[in-house]
């Protein structure tokens, strides 16, 4: 195969879904050297630890990062465990609350293991910018903000809305952009990636770059993906996510219930399948086989075999699920073998408190034994083996 063939067949995959690429012909020229000389592009995403759950609004940069390992180049997964001391102001009408570093340990636990999921190890290289960040001096501050303009910070759109509005802007939260930037330095990125709202940030990335005497990177941004509301895009923050390893069956549950206006962006970010080639199917077995494709993704086909009959079972032919916890609840049962339902409900693990208990229970929200219990009983009659259930998705078998 000519090397120009092998450089464009690889620039068809990299640009599939993306929304911007700057610029084609510097990573036209990468991917030709790397081709030359066997040396793999280093393809940088950087991720904030700022909650511990990864969602699928970062499997798809994920994604496109395991295109690129794909193509024989390496992943450089940056944990940004410094920069989250600073809070990505990305979007933001005001400034983020700071994490705490032990927040910030906390929720990066599992991160490797989640990305994992989707990347390929023997071609990732982890990196914590705290390696590099925490080791700079005061003067090496002064030397990286020395390269960048004020001027050039309000030309971020949400820098200058909040400066228009007379909202403050912290000078740490300049030094956001500037040191996400410096990463790229430290691990000599050639390509980085992220959603559309790192545009701005990416950017700067290539002019710090030059400014310390490297080649600058080529700047790869995915498009956001909207949250299960179909409004706003995924975030832990607005609760409207689904996490990268969360159990198959919610995760195969939550995507049946998005709407159905989605599944285009969904099936275009999230698979390989094309939406053409499901459009005609019903909405609902369109949607199952959007589920069963991103399970089976995070989890293995067996496990999408499975959340799939899990969701058939229980929401379609209004069965419990077929396994299902035991809970020991003889001691809350008073002489006539009745009990309270809250503090079933509580008992069970089903709900978290006494106050989502009876939210729950006077919104209609409770079911034993396949009846739903009535919006003004407290104290019902329990026999062993009852099922008790919240909601669609949380069942507990009651025993004595």
């Amino acid at each position: 195969m000519s090397l120009e063939r092998e450089v464009e067949q690889q620039l068809k995959v990299i640009e599939k879904s993306v929304e911007t690429l700057l610029p084609r012909e510097e990573l036209a020229r990468k991917l030709a050297r790397s081709v030359n000389t066997g040396k793999p592009l280093r393809v940088k995403l950087g991720i904030d630890p700022s909650a511990p759950e990864l969602t699928l609004g970062h499997a798809v940069v994920l994604r496109k990062l395991r295109q690129f390992q794909d193509l024989g180049h390496l992943a450089v997964l940056v944990v940004g465990d410094f920069t989250a001391r600073i809070g990505d102001p990305s979007g933001r009408t005001k400034a983020r609350e700071p994490l705490s570093p032990q927040a910030i340990a906390e929720n990066m636990k599992t991160y490797r293991e989640q990305a994992f999921r989707i990347l390929d190890p023997a071609r990732t290289e982890v990196r914590y910018n705290s390696e590099w960040l925490s080791q700079l001096t005061f003067a090496d501050v002064l030397t990286l903000t020395a390269h960048y303009t004020v001027a050039r910070m309000l030309e971020r759109e949400d820098f200058a809305n909040r400066f228009r509005e007379g909202s403050p802007i912290s000078l740490m939260e300049f030094l956001y952009p500037l040191a996400q930037a410096y990463d790229s330095v430290a691990v000599e990125a050639d390509v980085e990636l992220g959603g559309s709202d790192q545009h701005f940030n990416l950017l700067v990335g290539r002019d710090i770059q030059m400014a310390y005497g490297q080649e600058p990177q080529v700047i790869l941004t995915m498009p956001l993906l909207l949250g299960t509301d179909g409004v706003r895009k995924m975030s832990k923050s607005w609760g409207n996510y689904i996490g990268i390893a969360e159990p198959p069956e919610e995760q195969f549950g939550k995507l049946m219930a998005i709407p159905d206006e989605l599944m285009p962006q969904y099936f275009q970010l999230l698979t390989d399948l094309a939406w053409e080639d499901v459009a005609n199917l019903h909405p609902k077995e369109a949607k199952k086989k959007l589920a069963w494709c991103i399970v089976a993704q995070l989890h293995g086909v067996e496990e999408a075999d499975r959340a799939q009959a899990h969701f058939e079972r229980v929401f379609e032919m209004e069965k419990p699920p077929e396994v299902l916890p035991d809970v020991r609840v003889g001691h809350l049962l008073d002489g006539e073998g009745q009990a309270s339902l809250v503090e079933l409900l509580v008992a069970s693990g089903l709900v978290v408190s006494k106050s989502e208990a009876r939210r729950l229970l006077a919104q209609g929200g409770i079911w034993l034994d396949g009846e739903k219990v009535p919006a003004h009983q407290d104290r019902v009659a329990v026999r062993p083996g009852m099922i008790l259930r919240v909601g669609r998705r949380r069942f507990a078998r009651l025993v004595l």
